[in-house]
């Protein structure tokens, strides 16, 4: 009802008068979602909720990707998205806005297209840039041009407190590219006006924090929900099926595609002593392990969750540079500064190594993606 009111009438505000028992914290932020949603303030007695301000692009649609928290898995799935849409448009047809509490504090550009090595982003960490920010790991995985931003805190309803996106949007703009795809940073929202959105949630996740409170807005800004970690240790069946029903009620029409992660070299390491390093939980890397024993034809001879941890990360790398022949990495965290460095160091063969989104559902995640974005191509055209 808020929803229709708010389009029939174009109030820019909802005043809450209410009080226990007529309205609990649960309606509340419902009420908030559908406000934001419709560009409305939501003020009370103690509390005052404003949309953020959001920019369109006058030269080329948008396609936003956020997440319901840090750690879900934001930046694998915009990858692949950037590199499935590349396939129609072509490499130089997309363009990434990635922002990040670790990114650039003047909007950077890094050329992907044509291809990005270990020695230039070991050239990037040495001129003191963070060469495993979003933006680096984008361009070398997906194989695209990237822009990366900065970010600093973040709201409840997705605004960062100060971020430098603003200054990358004339970048944007002189550039190229067919469609600029803008990815989050945590449960933080680019500040663009984007005809599609793309939100991601991990099944491991609070049901609450994914469907409750202003979870619930983000949910109702998108058009596609690609819940991730929908295995065993982090989520079983049930719980994933609720998630989804939780997902469905809020916004009925939103579609939803339920993945797991799987570790996708960026080179054939078929054969080859692999030292294998990632952000990944404990109790996630037997299957990830498995995946590049059974599929990709690695002996894994190492295999270390710690790039973010730098002392237990110190000893992996030890062991790998006796044990291994090739030292395969995220992006992420110390992959640069600790792994792709002693690598070098040890004259051992370095490979990336992505996260791919895999659909265990039956959907086919890529094409859900270039659909989304042809509706972002539209809804463009006819100035939405």
């Amino acid at each position: 009802m808020l929803a229709a009111l708010l389009a029939e009438t174009g109030a820019e505000v909802v005043v809450d008068l209410s009080d226990e028992p007529l309205l609990g914290y649960r309606e509340r932020f419902a009420l908030i979602s559908v406000a934001l949603v419709g560009g409305a303030r939501y003020e009370g007695a103690d509390f005052d909720f404003r949309p953020q301000a959001r920019t369109r692009l006058a030269s080329k649609p948008a396609l936003a990707v956020i997440g319901t928290g840090k750690r879900v898995g934001k930046t694998a799935v915009s990858g692949f998205a950037a590199r499935r849409l590349a396939r129609v448009y072509g490499a130089d047809g997309v363009l990434v806005v990635a922002m990040g509490r670790g990114g650039p504090p003047q909007p950077e550009v890094v050329r992907g297209a044509a291809g990005l090595s270990a020695a230039a982003l070991l050239a990037a960490s040495h001129a003191g840039r963070h060469a495993a920010s979003d933006c680096y790991e984008d361009a070398a995985l997906a194989g695209v041009t990237t822009i990366g931003c900065r970010r600093c805190g973040g709201g409840m309803a997705g605004a960062a407190f100060d971020s430098n996106v603003g200054d990358a949007l004339p970048l944007v703009e002189q550039s190229s590219a067919a469609l600029a795809i803008f990815e989050g940073s945590g449960a933080v929202i680019p500040p663009v006006a984007a005809q599609g959105t793309l939100c991601v949630s991990a099944a491991n996740q609070r049901l609450d924090y994914v469907t409750g409170y202003l979870g619930a807005y983000r949910l109702l800004l998108s058009d596609l929900l690609v819940l991730t970690m929908c295995e065993p240790p982090f989520a079983d069946r049930r719980r994933v099926a609720e998630l989804r029903a939780d997902a469905q009620a809020v916004k009925p029409s939103l579609e939803v595609v339920e993945t797991v992660f799987r570790p996708r070299p960026a080179e054939p390491v078929r054969g080859r002593r692999v030292a294998y390093f990632t952000t990944a939980a404990p109790e996630a890397l037997a299957p990830l392990v498995g995946h590049l024993e059974q599929e990709c034809g690695a002996e894994v001879v190492v295999a270390s969750g710690d790039l973010a941890c730098r002392p237990a990360l110190a000893a992996a790398v030890a062991r790998a540079e006796v044990a291994a022949d090739v030292f395969l990495t995220e992006i992420k965290a110390a992959a640069i500064d600790v792994v792709a460095e002693a690598a070098d160091r040890a004259g051992k063969a370095l490979v990336f190594c992505d996260n791919e989104p895999v659909a265990v559902d039956g959907s086919e995640l890529g094409a859900r993606i270039v659909a989304l974005a042809a509706r972002c191509v539209e809804r463009f055209a006819r100035g939405e």
